[in-house]
Order: C-alpha cells, then sequence, then structure tokens
C-alpha cells in the first residue's frame, strides 16, 4: 500500500484514509498540516484493483459506511468526517 508520509512532532501514529476530490479530506489534511503533527494519507480513489481491495477492507475494520475522511489514531481511535474538535482531542493538542 503506498502511503504519503508527512513530517512533523510525533503525536502517534496518525492515518488518513482520504478522497483526492474531497473538500472535508482537504481540510482534515489542512488541519494536521497547521497543527504539526506527522501523519499517513492515502487517496483510495487513486488506488485499483488488488491494492483498493485491500485499502477498503482495512477502512471497513474502523469505518463500514467507507465515509470519508477517515482518521485513524494510534489503531485505537476513529474520527469519521471532518470534526476538528474530535480529531484535536484525538491527537492529544
Amino acid at each position: 500500500m503506498k502511503t504519503t508520509k508527512v513530517e512533523g512532532a510525533d503525536k502517534g501514529n496518525i492515518f488518513v484514509f482520504a478522497l483526492s476530490t474531497c473538500i472535508w479530506c482537504k481540510k482534515t489534511t489542512s488541519l494536521l498540516n497547521d497543527l504539526g503533527v506527522a501523519y499517513e494519507y492515502i487517496y483510495v480513489d487513486q488506488t485499483h484493483g488488488e491494492e483498493r481491495k485491500e485499502i477498503l477492507e482495512q477502512l471497513k475494520q474502523w469505518n463500514p459506511q467507507l465515509s470519508y475522511p477517515t482518521i485513524v489514531v494510534n489503531n485505537k481511535t476513529c474520527v469519521k468526517g471532518f470534526k476538528e474538535k474530535e480529531i484535536r482531542e484525538a491527537i492529544s493538542l
């Protein structure tokens, strides 16, 4: 699975399942950038074949509705959608 890593402060393992055309996904990554935290993301709509199937299976474990963005923090906390307060709380800022 090819992900993109963004450098920043270590606030744990932050992973974002996103769509390249989603305004809420862009707002989420902009918030994380503004907060200066390290995170990884993948644009699910830019994957194909087996890779997409694998990613969707991982996403379903956290968010069976497959809505975007889905933010997973430390493989424990999941925030579905752009919810700034919940995202900030999940990364302990």
